[in-house]
């Protein structure tokens, strides 16, 4: 177990491979063992950084955290383990962080894959999906987990029957249930409330990216769409849908290896 101490919070994180850092920021209940399928296709290329974002398993705490906070915690990373600059993989509320993180720390971050960032500031009326995000969170409190999670998966378009065969199994166990619980209970709100990055000063390759089975019609997708819009450029596909970095790891990880190295 490796830690770092940041300002109301000690970080876990993990370095795995051999080669050029790459930081894979994941989203939702995941932790740094979430993406172990990515991670595995891609360390004889890259030493793979992940970590468990406040909140989570072994960096865990009670009090909410603000997408301000998250960005820090992985500037603050970036700080302690690297002297150049890196590439990352930001998804969903990982791409909103990596994001903040090229706005706010230029040179810490040569690419940026931003696959289907939460982020409701990129659209043009933010509000009913800030709402969307807020209702959610309000389900989950008034219902519990299992009630919550088919409709985070509609509003997220993730489908979760189909994938890549002999992935590692994730049993929802008491871990588990407690990242989802700060996840929906403090992340969801630290979303609805971000603030916009100043992405027009962004000197890092920011790629806006999505998953091929994502329904073009959730927020999600829209709000990828919005940023290769701002950013004056082509959506790229990566394979499986919201969560294609779980589903289809291999595949995805050749799709990552495929951007970063242009």
């Amino acid at each position: 177990m490796t830690t770092l101490e940041v300002p109301r919070a000690v970080l876990h994180y993990q370095l795995e491979g051999t080669g050029p850092l790459l930081l894979i920021s994941q989203s939702g209940e995941g932790d740094a063992d979430r993406t172990v399928d990515l991670v595995g296709h891609l360390t004889d290329e890259y030493t793979v950084l992940t970590y468990d974002r406040r909140g989570l398993s072994r960096s865990r705490l009670d009090q909410p955290a603000s997408m301000a906070d998250h960005a820090d915690d992985v500037h603050r990373l970036l700080a302690h383990l690297a002297d150049e600059p890196v590439a990352m993989l930001g998804c969903s509320l990982g791409a909103v962080i990596g994001l903040h993180v090229a706005a706010d720390h230029p040179g810490q971050i040569h690419t940026l894959v931003a696959h289907e960032p939460i982020a409701p500031w990129l659209l043009p009326q933010p509000t009913p999906h800030r709402d969307e995000l807020a209702e959610l969170r309000d389900r989950y409190l008034a219902n519990g987990l299992q009630a919550t999670v088919p409709e985070i998966a509609r509003s997220l378009g993730i489908d979760p029957s189909n994938g890549e065969p002999n992935r590692s199994d994730f049993p929802m166990d008491a871990n588990r249930r407690a990242n989802f619980d700060y996840f929906i209970r403090h992340d969801f709100i630290a979303a609805a409330d971000d603030a916009p990055a100043e992405l027009t000063t962004v000197t890092a390759r920011v790629v806006p990216a999505a998953g091929t089975t994502t329904p073009h019609t959730v927020f999600d997708y829209q709000c990828a769409e919005a940023l290769a819009a701002v950013l004056d450029q082509e959506l790229q596909l990566f394979p499986g849908g919201h969560n294609g970095n779980l589903s289809h790891p291999k595949a995805y990880a050749a799709r990552l290896q495929e951007v970063l190295s242009r």
